[in-house]
């Protein structure tokens, strides 16, 4: 149960070691920082679950990747501006009994994510 994150880098297939990445929660426009975190070896919060199921409770949250300063990190060269600077995910939060996973997939140049278990 909670809520956890886990990144994989599409572009050299492996998972994104060294991102930093921000939680906050949202209401209507304002956003408030719940934690920052770098990114394990495996691309997960080494701390584990980012929120746990006794804490997840219903709502909005915002998870938000720092792309373009990992590819830089990665030597990719990369344009200015960047195509992808950070990837901010926008999720809802409604059964607060569920796990929900918030993997991204994620390259210089594009991006996905889905519900995982």
């Amino acid at each position: 149960m909670g809520l956890s994150t886990h990144v994989l880098d599409t572009m050299h297939g492996t998972p994104a070691a060294g991102m930093r990445v921000a939680l906050f929660t949202t209401a209507g426009d304002t956003a408030t920082l719940v934690k920052e975190f770098v990114l394990n070896q495996d691309g997960r919060n080494p701390d584990g679950l980012l929120i746990d199921n006794d804490s997840l409770k219903c709502g909005t949250y915002r998870l938000v990747f720092d792309v373009a300063a990992y590819f830089k990190a990665c030597g990719v060269a990369l344009p200015e501006p960047n195509f992808l600077g950070k990837v901010s995910l926008d999720f809802g939060i409604a059964h607060a009994d569920q796990h929900y996973h918030v993997p991204l997939l994620v390259s210089p140049w594009s991006y996905s994510t889905y519900r995982g278990s």
